[in-house]
This record gives structure tokens, C-alpha cells and sequence, in this order.
């Protein structure tokens, strides 16, 4: 399932970034484009660690927790560079806080099967 989640942000990682380089280039401001980039980088960060845990055969709980929070902090990046409401900038910190929480137990779980 790891290979699946990676694939799928990589995939859409991918598609996002085309999207903002192509499309929203000369449309949005600078400061919004840059908000889409963000969300773009972070989510081929995240897809990248995903592939390596799950080629690796790696068991963690943090897996589930690096796919979602990529998700909410991803994606509410690209609503808020689309549409300008700054409110769901509020959002973003959730998915922040849960890809924190993967890391931490990807962490534990590595320490405890002494990877």
C-alpha cells in the first residue's frame, strides 16, 4: 500500500506542478504561485520518502499519517493559491502537524526494528 500511496502523490505531484508552471504561470501572483509551489514541493518530498519506505518493505505506523497529512497540506495550498481565500491557509497547519506526527513514528518504529 506504501507503493500505491507514493505513486499516487508522485503522480499527482507531478501533474500539480505542470499545472502551476503551465497554467496558473501568468495567472496568479507571485506570492499565490509561490503558495501552489510550496504545496507542489512538499508533496514530491513526501511521495519520494513514501516510495523509499515502501520499496525497502519498511513496516511503520507513520506511513498512513505522511499520506494524509501530505493531503490536507497539499491540497489546501492549491485551494488557497486558486481561489485567494486566505481562510483555508488555516487548514494547512493540520496537514503539517500529521506529516510531523508520520515522521515521528516512522522515527520509533525504525529505532525499535533497529534500522
Amino acid at each position: 500500500m506504501t507503493l500505491f500511496y507514493a505513486a499516487l502523490l508522485g503522480g499527482l505531484g507531478v501533474a500539480s506542478g505542470a499545472f502551476g508552471a503551465h497554467a496558473l504561470k501568468d495567472m496568479l501572483p507571485a506570492d499565490l504561485l509561490a503558495t501552489f509551489e510550496t504545496g507542489v514541493r512538499y508533496q514530491m518530498y513526501h511521495a519520494l520518502a513514501l516510495l523509499g519506505l515502501g520499496a525497502a518493505r519498511f513496516k511503520s505506523r507513520g506511513i498512513l499519517f505522511l499520506f494524509l497529512g501530505t493531503l490536507i497540506f497539499s491540497f489546501s495550498l492549491y485551494l488557497l493559491a486558486l481561489t485567494g481565500v486566505r481562510v483555508l491557509g488555516a487548514i494547512t497547519p493540520i496537514g503539517g502537524v500529521l506529516q510531523i506526527i508520520g515522521w515521528v513514528m516512522v522515527a520509533l518504529d525504525a529505532r525499535k526494528a533497529k534500522w
